[in-house]
């Protein structure tokens, strides 16, 4: 006979302090930042005049951007011990980017926005990951990094429907929303500043670390099990069926909704994976995670044949939303896999790593899906996306395979 499950404490007694004020940080940068990128894709081929191809390729280098800062800062973390200092770095150039976008008046200065903006990315995320999982204990931390995804993706609403008043109150003008977005991008540093508490490692053995840790090492990374590869794989393949967000947008403009109301994209998408983050984290901490995964895909191949089968908005929409489902059941899972295959003193260079695989495959993505939109159309950039979600689903099924063998 097994035993009964343990009951669970609350949420308040489990989730620890410093992994809420990352949640509240999250929170407002992506209020700021989708404030901006909720009509960024418009902006572009409206105001500026340029093409589909240039929007991919400017989203797929600022991504991949982000993701190579991430390898040396997560690395840089777990040599000098502390975290707290590079997720400040990173939070504060990401928010002084912010009126670069209402400055722009072509395709450069947008990209040099982007890219300083996703290096800010970068330098913060692999290291708040790593602390997430510094300060969390094991049994939960599908919980906590569920917790923090679900307060980003609240922002990641909260965002574009600031920007959808906001264009109401300033008829239309982009630009003066574009200032709007400062303000809560100074919050997130604040609450950086004041909430989050690195986990303190002692003086003399950070010292002791920086003093014998050369720049990168590639026996650290022959320290990483077949195990963490594979998660690092999948997420090269996940990544590759979810290229930019950006073409849910351009999707929902081109069959028909008005511009002042492209912000609702990114609304619909992120209320779903804001509501399903959690639930799906605390399901991550008690089953295996391959059912997730495959529920995860069969929602993204859903996702894409009503993106590219069906006709009007509403179909769009039905789309858009599951898109939000893929992501609610797959992002903090993936973060939760790497966190339990890192070594314990490497956790902030694991981050790194698979965040740059990631980044790659993003920069792949939406070249592709820009190139294919140009020259086909939505519909097959959306059945191209489907067939790299049902190589993943194939990958995860071998995975599974294998480790149960």
């Amino acid at each position: 006979m097994t035993d009964a499950p343990k009951p669970l404490p609350s949420l308040a007694a489990r989730i620890p302090r410093t992994v809420i004020a990352l949640g509240l940080v999250s929170f407002f940068m992506d209020v700021s930042s989708e404030i901006v990128h909720g009509l960024l894709p418009v902006f572009m081929t409206t105001t500026l005049g340029l093409s589909v191809a240039m929007v991919g390729l400017i989203d797929g280098v600022a991504e991949s951007t982000a993701a190579i800062t991430k390898v040396f800062s997560g690395y840089v973390s777990d040599r000098i011990g502390l975290r707290k200092p590079l997720i400040l770095f990173g939070y504060g150039l990401s928010a002084l980017t912010k009126p670069l976008f209402a400055l722009a008046s072509g395709a450069g200065l947008i990209l040099g926005a982007r890219f300083a903006d996703r290096v800010g990315k970068g330098m913060r995320g692999a290291p708040r990951d790593a602390l997430i999982t510094d300060v969390t204990p094991p049994e939960v931390r599908g919980r906590a990094f569920g917790l923090r995804q679900a307060m980003d993706t609240a922002g990641a609403f909260t965002g574009p429907l600031l920007a959808l008043g906001l264009m109401a109150l300033f008829s239309g003008n982009m630009r003066a929303v574009f200032w709007v977005a400062v303000l809560p991008g100074a919050l997130a540093v604040a609450c950086v500043l004041f909430g989050v508490e690195d986990r303190g490692t002692a003086p003399t053995d950070q010292a002791k670390r920086v003093a014998k840790a050369p720049p990168i090492r590639l026996a650290d990374i022959g320290r990483f099990s077949s195990a963490y590869w594979g998660v690092a794989l999948l997420g090269v393949v996940f990544t590759l069926a979810r290229f930019s967000e950006g073409f849910l947008v351009l999707k929902a403009h081109a069959d028909g909704l008005p511009l002042l109301l492209t912000p609702l994209v990114l609304v619909a998408m992120n209320v779903v994976y804001a509501a399903g983050a959690y639930p799906a984290g605390a399901l991550s901490d008690r089953m295996k995670p391959e059912g997730l995964l495959i529920a995860g895909l069969a929602a993204l191949v859903a996702a894409d044949v009503a993106l590219s089968f069906g006709h009007g908005l509403v179909a769009t929409f039905i789309g858009i939303g599951l898109w939000g489902v893929h992501l609610a059941l797959t992002q903090g899972l993936l973060s939760k896999l790497v966190a339990d295959h890192a070594p314990s003193d490497l956790r902030g260079s694991a981050f790194g790593l698979f965040n740059l695989l990631s980044g790659i495959a993003m920069l792949v993505a939406s070249l592709i899906a820009g190139l294919v939109w140009q020259s086909y159309g939505a519909p097959a950039t959306f059945i191209t996306g489907g067939g790299f979600a049902v190589l993943a689903a194939v990958l995860v099924l071998i995975q599974h395979k294998r480790s149960a063998a």
